[in-house]
């Protein structure tokens, strides 16, 4: 099976991309987003939801809780940056987000 080559997105595109994403950001060289829950037990169910997805899509997203918060960073580490891959896992972690 040969491994996927995903392209790392320019700064201005990447940045005109996202301008358009709810509640995502720039930082690191990394799109991150954080989620605040009620309760712990929301934030875990939230987490289990997406690393399903994630594990559909062979892409992993860099994150952490702590209680009721959960922080993603996205960037796909082959291609040294964020690329299109990265997007489209962000669009599926806002669509699971009950918010």
């Amino acid at each position: 099976m040969s491994q996927i080559k995903y392209k790392k997105l320019s700064g201005n595109e990447l940045d005109e991309i996202v301008q358009n994403m709810k509640g995502w950001e720039l930082k690191d060289e990394k799109l991150q987003k954080s989620f605040k829950f009620t309760n712990f037990v929301e934030a875990f169910g939230f987490m289990t939801r997406i690393a399903l997805e994630a594990e559909r899509m062979n892409h992993h997203p860099e994150w952490s809780n702590v209680y009721n918060n959960v922080t993603i960073k996205l960037s796909t580490h082959d291609a040294g940056g964020i690329t299109d891959h990265d997007i489209k896992l962000a669009k599926i972690i806002d669509d699971t987000n009950p918010e």
